[in-house]
């Protein structure tokens, strides 16, 4: 990690005060970018899980490694780096080239993209080794072409009796039928850049719909970004400064508040 970094993310820490406190019905869980140049943190270190748990490593910008105890890896918003594994599914969106690749890797053998180049949506539903990966879709700003219906993908991975959601590049706030179509999530990955998907109040209102247990912060620029949303929410989640980009998830250990976890990187 760079020092000047580091300094920075220390500084943030010791400045904040911590608070006291679908597309198918077979889905148990149902009853959006260019900027600065980024830096990247993480190394995937596989992990020995028991069959209720899932590892989470952020490894950068819009990317986590999900593995789940069947031994599964999945990177999101894939660009091409896994923290250097190759993965066994890739999702990926199309708001920026850094949220997605036109050259996998071959050896991928799942790859999941958001978005259709015909305009229709993209639906995917598919249970993969132990985990079901389904889409909600979004829209998001396209230039010069103005709005364009279902160009991200909200990705959601059924694992361990958890359900997981990757918001991708998310542009709006999500509409009842979104809501519906998503069903419960107990963990957030959520883009807290505050411009580049949207304002940082309206990314409030997207967890406070969803109701989450757990919000893991991505796509953000650098301490300064972070501090901004931590800010925001800070008195409404419990906060937790990880050390390492890496944290294991069970449904046995889901919070009773909504806690935000920071996972070193961005």
């Amino acid at each position: 990690m760079p020092i000047r970094f580091l300094a920075a993310f220390c500084f943030m820490i010791a400045t904040l005060s911590i608070p006291g406190n679908a597309q198918t019905l077979s889905s148990d869980c149902l009853a959006i970018a260019e900027g600065p140049a980024r830096v990247q943190f993480a190394k995937l270190v596989p992990a020995v899980l028991t069959e209720n748990q899932v590892q989470l490593t952020f490894i950068d910008h819009s990317t986590f490694v999900i593995e789940t105890s069947g031994g599964i890896r999945i990177a999101t918003d894939f660009t091409g780096n896994a923290g250097g594994i190759v993965p066994d599914v890739v999702t990926m969106n199309r708001a920026h080239r850094s949220h997605y690749t036109d050259a996998p890797n071959p050896a991928i053998k799942h790859v999941l993209r958001g978005w259709n180049d015909d305009g229709t949506p993209a639906r995917h539903d598919v249970t993969i080794g132990d985990v079901h990966i389904r889409n909600v879709t979004t829209d998001i700003r396209g230039g010069q072409l103005g709005r364009v219906p279902d160009g991200n993908s909200i990705f959601i991975f059924e694992v361990a009796g958890l359900c997981i959601g990757h918001l991708g590049h998310l542009h709006h706030e999500l509409t009842p039928a979104h809501i519906g179509q998503i069903g419960r999530l107990d963990v957030v990955l959520v883009p807290v850049d505050g411009g580049y998907t949207m304002p940082i109040v309206n990314m409030i209102q997207v967890l406070r719909d969803l109701k989450t247990r757990i919000v893991i912060p991505m796509h953000y620029f650098g301490p300064e970004t972070l501090s901004r949303f931590i800010a925001n929410v800070r008195g409404s989640f419990e906060l937790e400064m990880g050390a390492s980009p890496t944290v294991i998830v069970s449904r046995e250990t889901l919070p009773v508040e909504p806690k935000l976890i920071i996972l070193p990187g961005y």
